[in-house]
């Protein structure tokens, strides 16, 4: 991978892990989101998988609890937001 496209995708991993912090120190937002963005962040972070491989499982996350009906719609406009940041990245 090119140098260049190495920043890129740190530069978009970094976004969306300031989003994710955002929500997960959110008062207003469910505890159980919060939990689940912070395990998002938190496996963005995990070194040992590929950066391609850490968005993925991220979004995996993300998109299963997007569904959550006690989610304020702020929040899920977020968490959508932090989705479609992750899914440019790819090896």
């Amino acid at each position: 991978m090119s140098k260049k496209k190495q920043e890129e995708y740190m530069q978009k991993l970094n976004q969306a892990m300031a989003i994710l912090n955002r929500v997960a120190e959110d008062n207003t937002t469910p505890r159980n989101i919060r939990r689940t963005a912070k395990q998002a962040s938190d496996i963005l972070l995990d070194e040992s998988l590929s950066l391609a491989a850490r968005a993925a499982n991220a979004i995996d996350l993300l998109d299963e609890i997007s569904q959550d009906p006690n989610m304020p719609m702020y929040t899920r406009t977020r968490l959508w937001n932090v989705i479609s940041v992750l899914e440019g990245i790819r090896d």
